[in-house]
């Protein structure tokens, strides 16, 4: 089999392309990427006869794209992530991440490709007043990100309907991963403690830190990805979490004893934890990776080797 990982080089992407070398059935990963931060992620893999690098933004990809001929899946991965930041630039985001979604569609649709898997966005979800959250949890379009991510959701849905595009759509809750988050360019609390705390800077948090959220290892959710992949099930769209929450305080005080407080941010949640119950039985999939005993571990075995 022959799979197309669009976002590849990112934070999620490479760590699915690395995963996905694992599986016997694939004889070849195409990976499409800008590389906008350049390719330090894949670098290790790119010696593998496996892999094929494209460097290309998928505003650009036209539908006759070669690399799509012959692929059996497409892990659509590529989009820009950072929520704050959609409200200075909402243009940007449209582009990537709906009209490149759509590019993606039509250059399946072109070559005949019939299944896609989707990283959505649990975003989708906005502030969320009951926990946790499921599939038919309300939608609340807080962000222009979270409109964009949901937008390309609800185009995959439709080429589905239309043109028997089959799909899963994995809303993603907090990804982490600890040791290559430090060098990420991925724009979550998680990987801003991780730098302040390298730099021997305070770790800033929003608010009084109470509020709290669904983390999830980024092995994990990339299991996610192949079962679904393998999975005979057409057409689903799910919660990809831990279905823990955790305080943003607590995370901190395990990290740093120095910390600063920054005034709350209005259109943030209070509270995030995904309802995986469908994960669990569509694709019997649940997290094995625990957050917090990840991040004591972590930050002990460092604590013991000053």
């Amino acid at each position: 089999m022959k799979v197309l990982v669009t976002g590849g080089a990112g934070f999620i992407g490479s760590h699915l392309v690395e995963r996905l070398l694992n599986e016997s059935v694939i004889k070849k990963i195409v990976i499409v990427d800008y590389c906008k931060n350049g390719v330090e992620n894949i670098k290790h893999l790119l010696g593998n006869k496996k892999i094929k690098l494209v460097k290309l933004n998928i505003i650009n990809l036209k539908k006759n794209n070669k690399n799509f001929k012959s692929i059996d899946c497409v892990f659509h991965l590529a989009a820009i992530i950072d929520m704050s930041s959609s409200i200075n630039e909402p243009l940007s985001y449209y582009n990537t991440n709906v009209v490149g979604t759509l590019n993606a569609l039509e250059a399946m649709r072109h070559h005949n490709i019939n299944k896609i898997v989707y990283a959505a966005s649990a975003s989708c979800y906005g502030i969320t007043q009951k926990t946790p959250i499921s599939e038919t949890s309300k939608i609340q379009l807080n962000f222009p990100y979270a409109f964009t991510k949901y937008s390309a959701e609800q185009l995959i849905d439709h080429w589905s309907k239309v043109y028997g595009i089959n799909y899963f759509s994995l809303r993603l809750f907090n990804v982490y991963e600890l040791k290559s988050m430090m060098s990420s360019s991925y724009n979550s609390v998680i990987n801003i403690f991780l730098k302040q705390n390298l730099l021997k800077k305070p770790l800033t948090v929003v608010g009084d830190g109470n509020q709290s959220r669904d983390f999830v290892n980024v092995k994990d959710v990339c299991e996610a990805f192949v079962k679904a992949f393998k999975s005979n099930k057409k057409n689903k769209i799910i919660n990809i979490g831990s279905s823990k929450s955790v305080k943003i305080i607590k995370i901190a005080k395990i990290i740093s004893n120095r910390i600063f407080f920054l005034p709350k941010r209005d259109g943030e949640a209070n509270s995030s934890r995904a309802n995986i119950s469908k994960a669990k039985k569509i694709l019997n999939w649940k997290p094995k990776i625990n957050f917090i005993h990840d991040i004591k571990q972590t930050f002990n075995n460092k604590k013991n080797q000053k």
